[in-house]
C-alpha cells in the first residue's frame, strides 16, 4: 500500500525537476515563437485555420483529413475539459522561475492537469495522419512546438502535457473506431480486370477538361500526367460540351486502333461523357480526378492525379456496372432522344436535382449534412410534389434517388460506395404527404428511414411513367429536361477502369 504514494512522489519530484530545468535554461530561439505560437493555438484557433487551408487546397483526401482532425480535436477538448480536469483539479506550477519574457500575457484560470492544448494539438494531428500521412508529418513540428510551449510558457507541468497528448490520441482512435478511415474499410476492389500495364503511358490518349470545376489546383493536372507518363498523349479540351464530346470521342477511337487506353481528366460531369465512348470502343477507361467534384473517382480509391497514374504504370483495373436511362417518349430531338443515357454515380428526379446543385455549391464551405439540410430548406420551402407512375403505381413525391450502386448515407446525402459491381440500383424515394414538408425537412440531415414518407429499395430495374412536362432530371451532377417515361437499369460490370489496388 505504500508503494503507490512512494511511486508518486517520485514521479511528481521528476516532474517538478524537468519543469525547473526547462525554466532556467536559455532558449533564444524559441524566445519569440513559442509564447505567440501557445496564444495562437487558444481554443482551437490554430488548428481550425489549418484545417481551412487543408480542406481548401487538399482535394478529397484533404477534405477528409481536415473533417477527421476537427471531429478529434472536438472530442479531445470535451473530454479534457468536462471530465479529465474537473477530476483530477491539479494546481498549475508556480512560474517564479519562467523569466518573464516567456509568460503569457493571460494566466489560465483552469486546472493543470491534463493539458488541453497538447490534447488538441495530437487528437488534430493524429486525426490528419489517420487520413493522409504526408499531410499529418508536415504537421508534427508544429503540434510537438504547441506541446513543448506550455512547459516552457510556465502553464503546465511535463507530465500535464503527456497525458494530454496521450487523450488526444486516444480522441483521434475512438473518433475513428466511430467512422473508420478508407484503410479500415477497403475500396472496391472485384471483380479483378486484365489491362496493359503502361509504365511510362505509351499506348494512352487522355483528355484533360481544362474548365472542369472550379477547385483549386496547386498542379497543373496536364503537367502532371506528362511527368508521371512522358509517353501519353495529352489532349487539352478548352471548348464546351460539344467540343469536349468530339474531343473524347477521337480519343476512345484512337486508344482503340492502338490496343492502348483511353482516359479522361476531370469531374464527374467530364467522366460521365466518357463513359459512353468506352463502352462504345471497348477501351479499358483511365479516370483522373481534376473537377470540384470527383465521386468517382474517389469511390474507386484514386484520389489524385498520381493514383491513378500508378494504377495504370501497375496495370490494375476492376470492371464497374454503369447505370443506364433509356427514355420513351421523348419530345423534340437531341442526344437523349437517339440513345440511352449513363450514369456511374446517381440519377434523380424531382426536388432532388435542384438539391445536388446546392449541396455540391455549399459542402466545400460548410460540410456535407449541413449543405444538405440547408439545400432542402431553401428548396422545399417552394417545391411542388413530383406525380408520376413508379412501376406502375402512382405516387406524390418529393424525390427519386437511383444510385449506381448502393450507398451509404447519412440521410438524403448518398456517401461512399463499397462495391461498384454490386449489380443493383439503391433506389430511394421520398413520397408526399399530410405535413410531409416539416417532416422531411426535420429529418434531411439523417434519420430518413424512420419516417414512413420514405421508401427504399435495391432492385435491377425501375420503370417510370406519366412525368410531367416540365420536368428535369440529374445524372451525375449533369440537368437535363426528362422523357415522358424512363426505365433504368444496369449494365453489369460493363466498364473496365484503372484504380490502386491493395491486397
Amino acid at each position: 500500500m505504500r508503494e503507490a504514494p512512494r511511486a508518486r512522489s517520485v514521479l511528481s519530484r521528476l516532474d517538478r525537476a524537468v519543469f525547473a530545468q526547462v525554466a532556467s535554461r536559455t532558449w533564444p530561439a524559441a524566445e519569440p515563437v513559442l509564447p505567440r505560437l501557445s496564444r495562437f493555438a487558444d481554443r482551437g484557433v490554430l488548428w481550425c485555420g489549418i484545417a481551412a487551408g487543408v480542406w481548401a487546397l487538399g482535394g478529397a483526401r484533404g477534405r477528409r483529413a481536415a473533417a477527421r482532425g476537427v471531429a478529434s480535436l472536438a472530442l479531445a477538448s470535451a473530454t479534457v475539459n468536462t471530465l479529465a480536469k474537473g477530476a483530477v483539479r491539479r494546481q498549475r506550477p508556480v512560474i517564479d522561475r519562467v523569466p518573464l519574457a516567456r509568460r503569457l500575457p493571460r494566466q489560465p484560470l483552469t486546472t493543470s492537469f491534463p493539458s488541453g492544448h497538447s490534447a488538441s494539438a495530437a487528437a488534430f494531428t493524429t486525426g490528419v495522419v489517420l487520413e493522409s500521412r504526408g499531410l499529418g508529418a508536415a504537421l508534427v513540428p508544429v503540434a510537438a512546438s504547441v506541446a513543448f510551449s506550455r512547459v516552457y510558457t510556465g502553464v503546465h507541468y511535463p507530465s500535464d502535457v503527456l497525458v494530454g497528448m496521450a487523450l488526444g490520441v486516444g480522441a483521434a482512435f475512438a473518433v475513428r473506431g466511430l467512422v473508420p478511415t478508407r484503410d479500415l474499410v477497403p475500396v472496391p476492389a472485384r471483380p479483378r480486370a486484365k489491362v496493359p500495364a503502361l509504365p511510362d503511358g505509351d499506348g494512352l490518349v487522355v483528355v484533360v477538361n481544362a474548365s472542369s470545376g472550379a477547385g483549386p489546383q496547386l498542379v497543373d493536372p496536364a503537367v502532371q500526367i506528362a511527368t508521371l507518363l512522358p509517353k501519353a498523349e495529352v489532349l487539352l479540351c478548352r471548348g464546351g460540351v460539344d467540343s469536349l464530346t468530339d474531343l473524347l470521342e477521337t480519343a476512345a477511337a484512337e486508344a482503340a486502333r492502338r490496343g492502348g487506353v483511353f482516359g479522361v481528366c476531370g469531374g464527374d460531369g467530364t467522366v460521365n461523357a466518357a463513359v459512353a465512348p468506352a463502352l462504345r470502343h471497348r477501351v479499358p477507361l483511365l479516370v483522373l480526378p481534376g473537377g470540384t467534384f470527383n465521386h468517382f473517382a474517389t469511390d474507386l480509391g484514386v484520389d489524385t492525379v498520381a493514383d491513378g497514374c500508378h494504377a495504370l504504370a501497375e496495370g490494375h483495373a476492376v470492371r464497374a456496372d454503369v447505370g443506364r436511362v433509356r427514355l420513351h417518349g421523348v419530345r423534340g430531338a437531341g442526344r437523349e432522344g437517339r440513345e440511352p443515357v449513363y450514369f456511374v454515380n446517381t440519377f434523380s428526379l424531382g426536388v432532388y436535382p435542384d438539391l445536388v446543385r446546392l449541396r455540391e455549391r455549399w459542402s466545400p464551405r460548410i460540410g456535407g449534412p449541413a449543405a444538405t439540410l440547408l439545400g432542402a430548406a431553401r428548396v422545399l420551402r417552394t417545391a411542388v410534389p413530383l406525380r408520376a407512375e413508379v412501376n406502375g403505381k402512382p405516387r406524390s413525391m418529393w424525390f427519386l434517388f437511383a444510385g449506381n450502386g448502393v450507398y451509404r448515407s447519412v440521410g438524403l446525402a448518398p456517401l461512399r460506395r463499397h462495391d461498384m459491381a454490386d449489380g443493383l440500383l439503391d433506389v430511394r424515394i421520398a413520397q408526399a404527404g399530410r405535413l410531409a414538408r416539416p417532416r422531411l425537412l426535420a429529418t434531411a440531415a439523417g434519420g430518413l428511414a424512420r419516417t414512413r414518407l420514405y421508401a427504399a429499395a435495391r432492385t435491377t430495374t425501375l420503370r417510370v411513367t406519366g412525368l410531367p412536362a416540365d420536368t428535369h432530371m440529374a445524372y451525375d451532377g449533369e440537368v437535363v429536361p426528362a422523357a415522358r417515361g424512363l426505365t433504368l437499369d444496369k449494365l453489369p460490370e460493363a466498364l473496365t477502369v484503372y484504380r490502386p489496388l491493395t491486397d
